[in-house]
């Protein structure tokens, strides 16, 4: 029923105007990162020994217990399809730029933050949580992760704290979601690649858009209901095949589309990524070994399958629709 009312708050705001979802993603952001670099502080002076009431676990809970990937590469496969998840829709970041007042300045300064955020704020907290709790305390998994290790250093309340922020995370994810796929949605129709139903903007918004992205948010909502204890993981390990999918055609999008913007208008090609084309293949080989690693177990091999499947179909309906179009304009 929350889940139920989230999305429909959400979906009315970004109904109204633009401007509120990045209100909203203003403050969400702002409560995250406030929340995470207290965390961070604590966890960090806890790890150190100089945190009161507390001693430095050294390396402890990261060697012991079974040493590193007790279980072996299962955990890691999980934790990778996780982490593909939450960064699910960093791209969105370009999305948005495009109804910002100066986005080549707002682009540029968002892709240049983000692998510092990335590292200090989301990898820095795992480092501390797996420094100081051993992978098998089971309130990592009663409680949550943050939520265990404020806990364990016993500050009062802290906990349940770290769970409201990490419910405003999700709650933000949900925001950003419906804005990012109506704008997409939006896209396709303008380029001639979608039902063109979707492409009315009204007030500046495409809010027939909004709605077709929103309709699979409150079917979701009732599809949880009818399989609460088996939809959640499943969507885990197929959404995050698909983001996988995504950005790697994103990928190879940028091999051709740079190469050409080179060629043919060097001066449009304001903002560069650095190690190009090295660093995308190493993205790449990057999302070859995660999907490696999901066809090689069998809880996610066939979430594997069934993406795949999706991904050549739906590029095959699209070849062939673009084919269909150039030949009628040609004739």
């Amino acid at each position: 029923m929350w889940v139920l009312v989230f999305m429909a708050m959400f979906c009315g705001s970004n109904l109204a105007a633009v401007s509120h979802f990045g209100e909203f993603e203003f403050w969400f952001a702002a409560l995250k990162i406030g929340a995470i670099g207290l965390f961070l502080g604590l966890g960090v002076l806890a790890v150190l020994g100089v945190l009161p009431g507390t001693s430095s676990p050294g390396t402890a809970n990261l060697l012991h217990d079974g040493g590193f990937l007790p279980n072996g590469v299962d955990g890691l496969l999980v934790g990778l399809l996780a982490s593909v998840v939450a960064y699910g829709g960093l791209e969105t970041v370009t999305i948005a730029a495009a109804e910002s007042d100066n986005p080549v300045r707002g682009v540029a300064k968002a892709v240049k933050t983000t692998m510092w955020r990335i590292a200090i704020v989301y990898v820095g907290s795992m480092l501390v949580i797996v420094t100081l709790l051993p992978w098998n305390d089971p309130a990592v998994t009663t409680e949550g992760p943050y939520a265990a290790t404020l806990d364990h250093l016993g500050i009062p309340h802290a906990g349940q704290v770290m769970n409201v922020v990490i419910l405003i995370a999700l709650l933000s994810a949900m925001n950003a979601n419906i804005y990012g796929s109506s704008r997409m949605a939006y896209s396709l129709v303008s380029r001639g690649q979608g039902p063109k139903a979707l492409g009315k903007v009204t007030g500046r918004v495409p809010r027939r858009a909004v709605l077709a992205s929103s309709g699979f948010g409150f079917v979701t909502v009732l599809l949880s209901y009818w399989y609460p204890d088996t939809l959640f993981a499943w969507l885990l390990n197929m959404v995050g095949g698909v983001i996988l999918v995504v950005w790697g055609f994103i990928a190879v999008s940028q091999f051709v589309l740079r190469r050409r913007t080179e060629r043919e208008a060097p001066e449009k090609l304001v903002v560069k990524m650095w190690g190009f084309p090295y660093l995308t293949w190493v993205a790449l080989a990057g999302l070859a070994g995660v999907l490696v690693l999901m066809a090689m177990g069998e809880d996610t091999r066939i979430q594997l399958v069934f993406t795949g499947g999706l991904t050549v179909a739906l590029a095959a309906t699209g070849y062939v629709l673009q084919r269909r179009a150039a030949a009628r304009e040609a004739a």
